[in-house]
């Protein structure tokens, strides 16, 4: 447009798209629209929903700065075909959706499941439970644990968690635990 800073507002009829395939309500959307936008250069801002804003600018949303997971949290909702886990205007609106508060539980897990599979294989095994630790513990020198402590703890979420007890956590295990875990579905989300 002529106004050059001014934000472009979504389609009508995407936005009503928008609103039966996520969580979101349209007040959220339009937020969300905002702030992806801001991420973007000026001269993109206008085509929002068709760009794609880079890994690095993503991480600079305080919501994820602060999580020790938002570099698989990237991973996952992005849709990029290279690889560099980029994400879309939809990309974004599924993260939001996923850890919204209208997101139920059984959602919620699936995504935490797949954020904690750090080698994508479909079940959370002993390196992924480690990696698990070691960013909700800080990577810090004076935070890791030692590497007794870390095979205790590992022995013990498997303990608590490995029902068929095969060495590794199943999507259905997964959810069996966060079931048990009454404040996880409330510890799981990023509000804009």
């Amino acid at each position: 447009g002529a106004m050059g800073g001014s934000v472009s507002f979504i389609p009508q009829d995407l936005l009503g798209e928008y609103q039966e395939l996520t969580f979101l309500s349209k007040q959220e959307i339009l937020l969300a629209y905002k702030r992806f936008s801001e991420l973007l250069p000026k001269e993109e801002r206008e085509n929002a929903c068709s760009a794609r804003v880079p890994k690095s600018h993503i991480l600079t949303l305080p919501e994820l700065r602060a999580n020790p997971f938002q570099h698989r949290i990237c991973r996952v909702f992005s849709t990029s075909e290279t690889g560099d886990d980029s994400m879309s205007f939809e990309d974004f609106l599924d993260m939001l959706s996923v850890f919204s508060d209208s997101a139920n539980s059984d959602i919620k897990s699936q995504y935490a499941f797949r954020i904690f599979d750090f080698d994508d294989d479909g079940t959370l095994g002993r390196n992924d439970l480690e990696q698990l630790v070691n960013c909700l513990t800080g990577q810090g020198e004076e935070s890791q644990l030692s590497s007794a402590d870390m095979e205790q703890l590992i022995q013990n979420i498997l303990e608590e968690s490995d029902i068929d007890r095969d060495g590794t956590i199943n999507l259905s295990e997964f959810q069996h635990v966060v079931s048990r875990s009454p404040d996880f579905a409330s510890s799981f989300k990023i509000v804009l």
